[in-house]
């Protein structure tokens, strides 16, 4: 495949993702794709085939770069005793705060899913989100086990989850009814310690939480 074709299917995909994360796969139609990459409807089928493969791609681009941070999170992880554990909970908050503050369309994607946008599309929890927590609790079991836990860890990951994507997408209203989000580097910063804290204190990690 030569360079142009290359940089063709790269815009594609940028174009693509933009349109996915800000109205949703099913009211996103391929004459859009194709009008806002500034190409024709069949030239977009030559590299794609169709909108599903191309959604397919995005999400799997999504996943791998997801678990190349989450890769990074838990180095070192399986031997680390229960006070380490405890920072490797908090390296993941870090991860997935990180990760989506700079790839903010991947929290849109996929709260359009919750939504029930592609429900036509039910493999990508099964294959993208269910090994992330398979690989998380297999690394916290052995403190959970060992009575350092006290809390139901599936949702406190989840609740990360939630206020991470509510975060990266809103934002926090202030008194005068002012949106501060993931643009605001004070409102970001206030949000990871928030983070933290609720994490540290309702899992009743061992130890202090990292300050702010």
């Amino acid at each position: 495949m030569t360079s142009v074709d290359d940089s063709r299917r790269e815009l594609i995909l940028r174009v693509a993702t933009s349109l996915f994360a800000a109205l949703g796969y099913d009211s996103t139609s391929t004459s859009q794709i194709a009008e806002a990459a500034g190409l024709s409807v069949e030239a977009l089928g030559e590299e794609f085939g169709c909108k599903r493969e191309l959604y397919l791609e995005i999400m799997e681009h999504a996943y791998r770069t997801d678990r190349a941070s989450l890769d990074k999170a838990l180095e070192g992880a399986s031997t680390a005793t229960p006070e380490q554990t405890a920072l490797v909970v908090h390296r993941i908050v870090d991860h997935y705060l990180d990760l989506c503050l700079a790839h903010p369309e991947f929290p849109s994607l996929w709260m359009h899913r919750w939504l029930s946008d592609a429900s036509d599309i039910t493999e990508l929890e099964r294959r993208y989100v269910h090994p992330h927590f398979a690989r998380i609790f297999s690394v916290i079991a052995p403190t959970t086990a060992a009575g350092y836990v006290d809390a139901d860890m599936r949702y406190v990951f989840w609740s990360v989850v939630w206020c991470v994507h509510g975060f990266c997408r809103t934002g926090v209203l202030d008194e005068e009814g002012n949106r501060h989000g993931a643009d605001d580097p004070a409102a970001v910063r206030r949000f990871r310690a928030y983070l933290h804290q609720m994490v540290h204190r309702v899992a009743a990690l061992p130890g202090s939480p990292p300050p702010p």
